[in-house]
């Protein structure tokens, strides 16, 4: 069985990590380049970094950033915001990122999932999905969370997975920074569909929500943010924890 995952999210926004509650009301969490460096440092497997603003203010992706960071850490980091182009991938691969994280661009132009897939390989392209449950189904969301769109959750997920993407990023909107848990029943479901890994997001505010969405979710990874960039739970202590649970983890 291969190992879960322990992924740490930095949200960017003015080349500042931030944290929010439901996508809004960020708060400053420091030096994205040296949380980065502390979190390689502890054990994290993976980092996956969000230019939060990129799609909504329309502007590409903090390149020189990912410089500094491939240039510091060395474990794999997954890149997103802002990413509408096949140029746009090659920029940020050749920065030094291992992955790039599509989502609006993607929900807008589902093409983009093949070309990237064809160009680079399916490992370097993560579909993030930010979902809100509204009327009985998880509606898709573009932009950070902004604007609803016609697309959900399962059937948007498949299809991605169909054309060529290596991963599924889900964020339940609704979940996010409420420290209250996963979405594990949709993270289940998500894991009955795909064959693709799927990393939980949004809703870890203490230890067992991790084992949870291992257990209960069957999800591949665990991504977080405010419990690690404020210090309330450390990676050594987390994984030391699951693996107290039987749950496959790297220490």
């Amino acid at each position: 069985m291969l190992a879960k995952r322990i992924i740490p999210c930095l949200d960017v926004k003015d080349g500042k990590t931030v944290k929010g509650t439901n996508f809004v009301n960020f708060r400053e969490a420091g030096d994205p380049v040296t949380l980065g460096e502390f979190y390689s440092r502890q054990g994290a497997d993976e980092l996956v970094y969000l230019d939060i603003t990129a799609s909504y203010e329309g502007r590409n992706t903090f390149t020189d950033l990912v410089k500094r960071i491939a240039a510091r850490i060395d474990i794999p980091f997954t890149v997103g915001g802002g990413i509408h182009s096949l140029t746009d991938v090659d920029r940020l691969l050749s920065a030094g990122a291992d992955k790039v994280s599509l989502n609006s661009a993607a929900l807008k132009n589902p093409q983009i999932i093949e070309e990237v897939a064809k160009n680079f390989g399916s490992q370097v392209c993560v579909i993030a999905i930010d979902a809100n449950f509204e009327d009985g189904k998880w509606v898709c969301y573009l932009n950070g969370g902004r604007v609803p769109t016609h697309r959900t959750l399962f059937e948007w997920a498949v299809e991605a997975a169909d054309r060529g993407a290596g991963e599924i990023l889900f964020t339940s909107i609704a979940h996010d920074g409420t420290r209250d848990g996963y979405a594990c029943e949709a993270l289940r479901e998500l894991h009955r569909l795909l064959p693709i890994p799927v990393i939980a997001s949004g809703g870890a505010g203490k230890m067992e929500h991790f084992r949870e969405a291992f257990l209960a979710g069957e999800t591949d990874a665990a991504l977080a943010a405010g419990v690690f960039h404020f210090g309330e739970i450390a990676i050594p202590a987390l994984k030391q924890y699951l693996s107290g649970y039987g749950i496959p983890i790297r220490i």
